[in-house]
Parts: structure tokens; sequence; C-alpha cells
């Protein structure tokens, strides 16, 4: 039997919702290249996983902080 590791992925909105900002907000991120690796699905839509809650609390610290 073959195991396949499955990872939580997130929505925009659950991001969006997660972290309180907006979806101009986490796409420009995306487009600076703060933020790296966001996967797409099959409808082209973009899927977070728990790689990019990580780069986005970094991000949110650093905007907090500075």
């Amino acid at each position: 039997m073959v195991t396949r590791k499955t990872t939580k992925k997130y929505k925009t909105s659950d991001i969006c919702n997660r972290f309180d900002i907006s979806r101009a907000t986490l796409f420009r991120w995306e487009s600076e290249g703060m933020l790296a690796g966001v996967e797409r699905d099959w409808r082209g839509w973009r899927v977070y996983n728990e790689s990019n809650l990580k780069e986005i609390e970094k991000i949110m610290k650093g905007k907090i902080a500075g």
C-alpha cells in the first residue's frame, strides 16, 4: 500500500481571513517575490500550504516591527 503525505491546503480567502489582509496585499507580496512557491490548482487558483503560512507570518512580523 502506498501512502501519500497530504499537506493542508488553504484558499486565498482562508489566508486573508486568518491574517486580516486583503487579496491585493497577498497578491502583491507574491508578485514582489516576498512570498514564493505558491501553487495553483487545476483552475489556476492560488493554493497555499503550511510553508506559505510561515512566510506570511514572517512578513507580518516584519511589517509590525518595521
